[in-house]
């Protein structure tokens, strides 16, 4: 794992790299990802079926196979162990309770003359959920994705996760049990996005996609935007963390290392304005890495995309750190709160030593679906506005039309508008 310092002669070159670190190479897979979703709009649910052959190693005999029958979700919530049932119910009531605090609510305005101004807000009617599971399955993403869409009113959801050997996570299973899931699809890859986004036979075409995933999935996601909605092209995994000389060298290692393993192409950052601190928490990634069941994974990651930057003070950290903009970003020095108002653009911001990440990948209550690759800097987590919509009321009475309407047609005429201009002055006789 690489030591800079902010003063090296390089620094400007390394940085920019690491400003690069989500760039991803779309134009390689566009092609194919776009005869994937060509395959969906012209053979439906028989392309879908022979995709799966292709890339998931199993051989389903027609759509039904495609299905995750809500017994099978039941079944292994029922085997689940005690510990683990418990656990998936103490996140679902943290992630529930915080996203009820985000609904955004509808509004009208009363004014003097009789007019009414206001937002209307409501869920759309179906979403889809894209939930991975090739390198690993994740149920928490499933809760992440799943909970705020309920709480947002969505009527109906669709879920697609991939099933390699026609295989499925117990816990994964359990966890769409518990989120009431009852269209659930063992599709994954940019076919689970073609179906959700133009519909098959089975799979129902769905108004918003949401949920990580590879290359693959991030390139069908961004192509069928405006054929649907989608919440952000997201890409590997990152942790930015800011640390003094107050830190404990191993939990920032741990820290680091907790998106290495995630992904060969995450990227884990750490800034500190103490050059100590620096070869001490290398030194522990180091010794910890053989710890890890995905130790070459994490090994790949760290030492092609991990980098120790030692700055000389901690606001010229903070200054590059917002720069970054990290999809996940701790704050371990002796006064984090100190330093909240300072940064601008990161996905999620955790303060103190005893606020790991993966706290808040699990029960911490937050989205863990963040923007990533920078786009912190204009995009926000997930959340219950990603499957609502807002429509705008307006109702004039006769008193506020006669009062708004001559400057209405004024400016329907500047711009050439006949009918509009007529619609308004029509009305003005």
């Amino acid at each position: 794992m690489q030591i800079i310092n902010s003063n090296d002669s390089n620094f400007d070159k390394v940085f920019q790299e690491l400003l690069g670190r989500g760039q991803m190479d779309m134009d390689t897979v566009i092609p194919r990802v776009q005869g994937l979703l060509d395959e969906i709009k012209k053979d439906d649910d028989k392309a879908l079926c022979e995709q799966v052959a292709r890339f998931d190693r199993w051989n389903p005999k027609d759509a039904n196979d495609l299905v995750i029958l809500p017994d099978l979700m039941e079944k292994a919530y029922e085997e689940l162990q005690p510990e683990l049932k418990e656990a998936l119910h103490v996140a679902y009531e943290r992630i529930k309770s915080f996203h009820e605090k985000q609904l955004p609510k509808s509004w009208m305005h009363y004014e003097d003359n009789g007019s009414v101004l206001g937002q209307k807000v409501s869920a759309v009617d179906r979403a889809g959920l894209y939930i991975p599971g090739g390198k690993a399955a994740y149920p928490s993403s499933l809760l992440m994705n799943a909970i705020p869409a309920i709480v947002a009113g969505v009527k109906e959801i669709v879920v697609c996760t991939p099933a390699p050997d026609n295989s499925l996570n117990p816990l994964l299973l359990a966890a769409l049990h518990v989120c009431n899931i009852t269209k659930a699809f063992k599709v994954g890859g940019a076919s689970a996005i073609g179906a959700m986004a133009y519909g098959t036979k089975s799979i129902p075409k769905v108004d918003v996609i949401t949920g990580p995933g590879n290359i693959y999935v991030a390139t069908a996601k961004k192509m069928v935007f405006g054929e649907v909605n989608i919440d952000m092209v997201a890409g590997p995994s990152e942790i930015g963390i800011l640390a003094d000389s107050d830190a404990n060298p191993l939990f920032v290692a741990i820290d680091l290392l907790s998106q290495a393993e995630h992904d060969e192409m995450a990227s884990s950052i750490l800034i500190t304005p103490d050059a100590a601190l620096a070869k001490a928490v290398r030194d522990e990634v180091m010794a910890y890495l053989p710890k890890l069941d995905r130790v070459e994974i994490a090994r790949k990651s760290i030492e092609e995309r991990g980098v120790i930057i030692v700055t000389s003070s901690m606001d010229e950290g903070v200054d590059l750190m917002n720069k970054i903009a990290p999809e996940h970003l701790e704050i371990m020095t002796s006064s984090p709160y100190e330093f909240l108002p300072q940064i601008r653009h990161a996905g999620a911001i955790f303060l103190g030593s005893f606020t790991p990440e993966p706290i808040g990948d699990y029960i911490a209550g937050p989205n863990h679906t963040l923007p990533t690759g920078g786009t912190a800097r204009f995009y926000s987590p997930l959340g219950v506005e990603n499957f609502m919509k807002k429509s705008s009321v307006i109702g004039f009475s006769q008193e506020a039309f006669r009062a708004l309407g001559p400057v209405c047609a004024t400016l329907a005429h500047s711009e050439g508008l006949t009918a509009h201009e007529a619609s308004l002055k029509e009305r003005l006789k």
